[in-house]
């Protein structure tokens, strides 16, 4: 007979493994069983055996297996697939590989869809009726089961769908700033995904649950290596390992990209010059790109950074960015690569450092190869909490664009912030340019969007439970939703929310508002009114407006906010750096007159008197210790809220959310002290009456020190 002790330790052994801890790690795609029986009822009925073809490529393997693994969990059944029609099918396929629905009659949809596409819709056929998922191609069909899921996932009626998806940008791609070491630059979940060491011949399932999340929002490519290049990535060691990972994401319709090094040619091809026009170099290149398609038949292309934060570029050599671009598009062009040029530039000079992307690529429009991408961030600056949209979008309108937006955190309060972004991103995505009067809005003038992406081997990829959003409203977005009366962004977060952490409607509005004003949140108490790029150098984490340290005036926070007796704010009005001159007269006209810009971007634009009369009739001191406090109560908000939701959350990620949403508080509190402290030392005025008073020195917080992954800037 077995000890007692043994077989308790047997059972607990044993619970530890069928019992699955809510940590994060199976991200939206959670195909538990519904727990509504009246729905559950519904969806049995309405979903017979699955008409999908088995044979063909391993994209419809992969959504074949995929759907399989999701009805069996969330509908408690396997399902079986067939190759007859049966009551209530499932039609899934092409009409190459599934010559049925030709007799659809569905020709006009399909023949707009091209490779990504797809059509959910009811259909008739033999006195039978039931559900069909079609595609022009295997990698529609992959998303369309993919959306065809998350409808089941959401709870959503399945008597009369009829949906034509098609996405609005052709490039939906993932930035990674990982490094050949591990290391990831603005990382906060882990070391980096790809195992270097074991590449190419461990190859982690975990690689393969990536793709799966990014093909069930339509991610299509990723930029595997960083922006800061080691120009190793390109040697056949590490291209070798790069086809790994490209053999496991192809069947999930994703390309890999590589960021390059400019000078790659010296430092790996052995030449003396990187000069584009140097015969050698333009024939080096085009070997290289000849090379990489060996190893990876598909290859997206190439992201650069050039002459920028020391980053070596065409300028070294006298030439341009056009130059530097064209050559590696030449490279590129024979096998259909892409260059993704990065425009986020800037130089030790006296100029406006907002100003400096626009002087550099706009007289370079039209000279770009037609596979030339120029990749440009939302703002002119660099990822702040809120920034206007960068005025190159709309001014170079013979250049193919793309949008970066920032995934991780950097300046957003990292991983321990909950901070949902898709409002931020949608705010640049729907500005109107202006540069043809009403329109185009930035969205319209790009071919894609790049995000930088915020996974880590964390077990919960993201550091935060509901940073995970953020990766998920990245691919929604580029994705491009229907319009509707809804906003797309609290259309996406009802979605995650529902995928991710409860069904039940009560539960789902309540988490939605906090998601829908966490940004504006974040916003009031680190950067208000117009206020940026004042966080502690180095590691950008906590408050730092006092730094007028660096070797060069646009590495201070003092640089960007100006503050003196007399007031504070940017001038980019024409009595400044006339920034604002880079903007079409209709957008700029919203900004220009500091009487009218609207509070939330008037220290951006303007420097005005600390006695400056606000919209709201407060002093400009007043409303600014009035937004400072207002944000740290809305966070306070937030803690109550998360508390209020604790028995509709599993204990295991209510947890982790409630001690971040702690670490917030203190953060905003930190922001709010130590900024009130430093501008009153030019104001000097008095704190509001009724404020909470901060309990420490301005000295107390000039010496705080929070190192979070330092890294470099991007």
């Amino acid at each position: 007979m077995k000890h007692p002790a043994c077989i308790l330790l047997c059972l607990l052994l044993f619970g530890s493994i069928v019992v699955h801890a809510e940590d994060g790690y199976r991200l939206w795609l959670r195909y538990d069983p519904i727990d509504d029986p009246f729905l559950l009822q519904q969806y049995r009925q309405a979903i017979g055996p699955c008409y999908f073809p088995a044979a063909g490529s391993d994209t419809r393997l992969a959504a074949r297996n995929e759907l399989s693994v999701a009805l069996t969990g969330l509908l408690g059944q396997t399902p079986s697939f067939t190759t007859e029609l049966s009551p209530n099918s499932l039609l899934i396929g092409t009409p190459a590989s599934l010559p049925l629905l030709t007799r659809l009659h569905w020709d006009a949809d399909l023949s707009r869809l091209g490779e990504e596409g797809f059509i959910i819709r009811r259909y008739s056929l033999e006195g039978r009726s039931g559900i069909a998922i079609a595609a022009a191609s295997d990698k529609g069909v992959l998303y369309g089961v993919f959306h065809f899921l998350r409808l089941l996932q959401t709870h959503q009626s399945l008597q009369h769908p009829d949906i034509v998806s098609i996405p609005a940008l052709r490039y939906r791609i993932l930035d990674h700033w990982d490094n050949l070491n591990r290391t990831i630059e603005r990382g906060y979940a882990g070391l980096s995904l790809w195992n270097w060491f074991t590449l190419p011949l461990y190859k982690d399932k975990r690689y393969t649950d990536y793709a799966r999340a990014n093909a069930s929002v339509g991610i299509n490519g990723t930029v595997i290596n960083s922006v800061n290049a080691n120009p190793l990535i390109l040697t056949p060691e590490y291209l070798e390992k790069a086809a790994a990972l490209a053999d496991i994401f192809r069947p999930y319709g994703i390309r890999v990209f590589l960021s390059v090094n400019f000078s790659s040619p010296i430092q790996v091809g052995g030449l003396h010059t990187a000069d584009p026009l140097d015969p050698a170099v333009r024939d080096w290149w085009g070997k290289k790109a000849d090379e990489i398609y060996r190893y990876i038949p598909d290859f997206g292309g190439f992201l650069v950074k050039a002459n920028s934060e020391g980053q070596p570029g065409p300028q070294n050599y006298g030439r341009t960015h056009a130059d530097g671009a064209n050559v590696l598009a030449d490279a590129l062009a024979p096998h259909q690569g892409i260059v993704m040029w990065r425009a986020f530039v800037y130089n030790a000079t006296a100029q406006d450092r907002a100003k400096q992307a626009y002087d550099e690529f706009k007289p370079l429009d039209g000279r770009f190869r037609p596979n030339v991408l120029l990749q440009i961030k939302n703002g002119p600056i660099d990822f702040q909490p809120r920034e206007p949209f960068s005025p190159l979008f709309g001014a170079v309108p013979a250049t193919r664009l793309m949008l970066e937006v920032q995934i991780t955190q950097e300046y957003l309060g990292f991983s321990n912030h909950l901070v949902y972004l898709a409002p931020l991103f949608a705010e640049c995505m729907d500005a109107d340019t202006h540069t043809n009067g009403n329109g185009p809005t930035v969205s319209q003038t790009i071919t894609g969007m790049a995000g930088v992406a915020n996974t880590g081997n964390d077990i919960d990829w993201c550091g935060h439970i509901f940073a995970q959003a953020n990766w998920y409203a990245f691919g929604r977005l580029a994705w491009g939703l229907a319009p509707d009366k809804t906003s797309p962004s609290a259309r996406i977060a009802d979605e995650w929310i529902r995928q991710t952490l409860s069904n039940r409607n009560s539960t789902v509005d309540s988490i939605k508002i906090m998601m829908m004003a966490s940004r504006e949140i974040t916003v009031t108490y680190m950067t208000p009114l117009g206020l940026n790029t004042i966080m502690a150098v180095g590691h950008h984490y906590g408050p730092g407006p006092w730094y007028n340290k660096a070797s060069r005036p646009d590495w201070n926070s003092t640089y960007y906010h100006h503050a003196d007796s007399a007031g504070i704010g940017f001038d980019r009005s024409p009595t400044g750096s006339n920034m604002l001159a880079q903007y079409a007269p209709d957008a700029r006209a919203q900004w220009e007159d500091s009487r009218s810009c609207p509070d939330k971007w008037l220290l951006w634009f303007h420097h005005v008197p600390w006695t400056w009369k606000m919209h709201s009739g407060h002093t400009l001191w007043n409303e600014l210790c009035y937004q400072y406090a207002a944000g740290v109560d809305s966070v306070r908000w937030l803690q109550q809220c998360w508390q209020g939701l604790r028995p509709d959350i599993d204990d295991d990620r209510w947890q982790a959310v409630k001690m971040r949403l702690d670490i917030q508080q203190k953060d905003a509190v930190e922001w709010r002290n130590a900024c009130l402290l430093y501008f009153q030392t030019f104001s000097g005025m008095p704190l509001p009456e009724g404020l909470e008073r901060p309990d420490h020195t301005l000295e107390y917080y000039e010496k705080v020190q929070l190192h979070y992954a330092p890294g470099t800037g991007q």
